[in-house]
């Protein structure tokens, strides 16, 4: 049997830590081994966990564990797989210290973070220590940044040529360096087969006019490099009208409600109520939870890591 991977996309704002988190705990609850992961630059997977310390695959509850990676964390990942390497390359025609090489490259080229993230979560489900991987990405334009790094290393591909023969290095460098962009655009190709053949994508977004616009142009995004969202989730829905307040933000949500169950029917997309209170800890996350997941999967034994 695989390993499950989840993947919670959604504007900044929209509840996708908390769906993610929920998730995870209701997979862990069944029984299945979870690894809940957040590659937010300003992650909350602990404060929704309501935990302190080190957040490196820490189990929260029995059979879910949780990590939070950061920038240096992506740049550690970068180093690992072609830093050296790289490095020794482009150091004989350029004049830089080591770690401000690993920082401009993972800075300067959009998506490169985001595919070393998909490529760890990749590794992660081929290890297959856990029976399920959710994470909770960055905020949509920088994950979306991913979809572009195959064409984009292409384009560099076709001009590097010219480029490289102005360096003042040899034959064997100048195919060094073309061996090493290579190897980044293959890297990036294996990272989108992957998110099209093996993970499930979860889109999360609110019934206000903006995230539904931006919903709209990145389910088309998606369609367009092959990736098909496979559960709408609408969260912050009103449900109780017992102010005026409530009552207008209710109706201010009705034609957007409305015109998401039309687009995304075929979907059946998952609506969860706003909450009088902040959705931390484990009960309320299991609140949210049974919601997703009505029908927890079969109970399935699988050791802890």
């Amino acid at each position: 049997m695989g390993v499950g991977v989840h993947v919670f996309l959604g504007k900044g704002g929209v509840g996708k830590t908390t769906c993610a988190a929920a998730m995870a705990l209701q997979l862990a609850e069944a029984g299945e081994a979870c690894l809940a992961i957040s590659t937010d630059p300003t992650p909350s997977l602990s404060h929704i966990f309501e935990v302190t310390g080190a957040h490196r695959e820490r189990e929260v509850h029995p059979g879910l564990f949780f990590t939070e990676l950061g920038l240096q964390n992506v740049r550690d990942l970068w180093d690992e797989k072609f830093g050296r390497e790289t490095y020794s390359v482009f150091s004989s025609f350029v004049d830089i210290e080591y770690g401000d090489f690993v920082q401009f490259v993972t800075s300067v080229l959009p998506g490169l973070n985001e595919e070393f993230m998909v490529d760890y979560i990749r590794r992660l489900a081929l290890e297959a220590r856990y029976r399920h991987v959710v994470w909770d990405t960055a905020p949509l334009g920088q994950t979306l940044a991913l979809l572009g790094m195959p064409s984009l290393l292409a384009q560099h591909l076709r001009a590097a040529p010219r480029i490289y023969a102005h360096l003042r290095t040899s034959g064997e460098r100048k195919e060094s360096v073309m061996a090493v962009i290579q190897s980044w655009q293959q890297l990036a190709e294996e990272c989108m087969e992957f998110l099209r053949r093996d993970v499930r994508l979860s889109m999360v977004t609110i019934p206000e006019a903006l995230a539904v616009c931006q919903l709209d142009v990145v389910v088309d995004e998606l369609h367009r490099y092959g990736l098909e969202i496979g559960r709408l989730i609408i969260n912050n829905i009103v449900t109780v009208t017992d102010s005026p307040f409530l009552a207008q933000k209710a109706a201010q949500q009705h034609p957007h409600l409305a015109g998401l169950r039309d687009r995304y029917g075929a979907l059946r997309p998952i609506e969860i109520p706003l909450f009088p209170q902040e959705v931390r800890g484990v009960e309320r996350l299991r609140t949210v939870g049974r919601l997703l997941c009505p029908s927890p999967p079969a109970r399935h034994r699988v050791a802890s890591p």
